[in-house]
């Protein structure tokens, strides 16, 4: 017997424009001038993997890499780094999106901790195999920072989905 789904709401289509919005949001964040700590989660990578795993034809390898590419130029990192390791978020995002929707949000959280851990080890070895400095014991606290925001970031970015698609005075919703 197959298990249900922890949600059985239905949900709104995604407007294309919040989607690209909080992508561009979460780039924005991982903008800000305020001293990249190692331990900090990645927000763009956090956001990434949501959207390929719930809009995975919208969201895929290209926008990751588009995006990867985009925080090299600002990070100033090896031109491919981040690019390299958001394709490969994105690739095993969608490879596990169908199977990681039927647990509910702590599972799904647990389950998303290894790809975040992998990406992390991948911008790290590009990072050393030029010659980089080592980030220090800290940065292995940042996967699990995305994947303790996890929950956090499904509850919002599914918030505008979850509305009545009609308003009406008698329905609960």
């Amino acid at each position: 017997m197959m298990k249900r789904p922890v949600s059985d709401q239905l949900l709104l289509p995604v407007n294309p424009l919040f989607l690209w919005f909080t992508l561009l949001a979460a780039f924005a964040v991982n903008l800000l001038p305020v001293g990249r700590h190692p331990a900090a989660p990645d927000a763009l990578a956090l956001v990434l993997v949501f959207w390929n795993v719930h809009q995975a034809r919208r969201v895929g390898v290209g926008v990751a890499f588009a995006c990867g590419l985009l925080m090299d130029v600002h990070d100033g990192a090896i031109l491919g780094q981040h690019a390299l390791a958001y394709s490969l978020l994105a690739y095993f995002a969608t490879a596990i999106h169908r199977r990681l929707l039927w647990f509910g949000l702590p599972l799904q959280a647990l389950q998303i901790l290894p790809l975040f851990i992998a990406a992390h080890f991948v911008s790290f070895a590009v990072r050393m195999i030029v010659g980089g400095m080592l980030p220090g014991w800290p940065a292995l606290l940042a996967p699990v920072f995305e994947a303790l925001l996890w929950p956090l970031a499904s509850w919002l970015l599914l918030a505008p989905q979850r509305r009545a698609p009609d308003r009406d005075q008698n329905r609960p919703l």
